[in-house]
Order: C-alpha cells, then structure tokens, then sequence
C-alpha cells in the first residue's frame, strides 16, 4: 500500500535533494533536541489528517524549514537588515518549500502520483523554539491513489 510510510519518505527524500537541508525530521518537534547546532538548516513534517475519497488518500501536510539565527557583534549600519543573518535565512527556507511545491505542483514527484492539490500556504515564523530560530510554514494537501482494493 501506498501510504503512510511512502509520503513521508518521498518528502524527506525531496527535501534531503536541496543544498539547504541538512536533517529532516518527523513527528512531534518538540521532542527533537533543536539545541543542537549540527543538525540545521532543518526541515519538519508534520502529518495532519488523512482524507479518504474513494480512490484518493488526501493528506494534509505542514513542513516547517528553520536554521539558527546567528547574531553578530559589529556594529550595525543598515538597520533593515539587522546585525543577523534572519533574512538570508526566511530567503534560502522559502526557496526550499518552494521548490518541494513546484515538483509536487507538475515535476517529477507530479509524474509519480504525488500531486498537490490546491493553493499552499507559506507563514514565516521568527524565534519559534528554544533557540533563536526563523525560517517558514508551509501548509499544503497531497494527493496519492488508494491502491486498497475490497475484491
């Protein structure tokens, strides 16, 4: 069966294919040990709820793809940008989720019955977690077949 196991594996591994990831993780994050600096630029799947439509599962996805904020000590001068690297970071995380929309939405994850169905959602989020950390939200639903056959 096409599931579970199969969705989640297909996104780590898309994700895993960027220059900017580094780890992916699942599950809840809050039992991720996000202190540890080796393991960032990180992204997180989160599985929603599953949908049964007959001869469709639809499952509701978010991915969060965070790296650490690093803060320097010179002087600032440019006080939109900041002494920090946040920007550079909400720049290279939204470029990851977009690419894994783009190969959901009509490239080769599309080709392999991974199909993204309607309009993904990106929300970007500063110091979320223990660490100072920024990066994105993304929200969105695939849709895969229902290979479950009752005969």
């Amino acid at each position: 069966m096409k599931g579970f196991y199969q969705v989640t594996e297909t996104i780590k591994n898309q994700l895993l294919s960027d220059v900017n990831v580094k780890t992916v993780t699942t599950g809840d994050i809050t039992k991720i040990d996000l202190s540890k600096q080796t393991i960032f630029p990180l992204s997180h799947i989160i599985v929603g709820n599953v949908d049964n439509n007959d001869n469709v599962l639809r499952f509701s996805l978010s991915v969060l793809a965070m790296d650490i904020v690093n803060i320097s000590k010179d002087e600032v001068f440019d006080i939109f940008i900041g002494n920090n690297n946040e920007q550079d970071i909400l720049n290279t995380q939204l470029a990851v989720l977009n690419k894994l929309v783009q190969v959901l939405r009509g490239g080769t994850l599309h080709q392999d019955l991974y199909q993204l169905d309607g309009n993904p959602t990106f929300e970007p989020f500063y110091d979320r977690f223990e660490n100072e950390m920024a990066g994105w939200s993304l929200s969105f639903d695939v849709l895969i077949p229902n290979d479950i056959l009752i005969c």
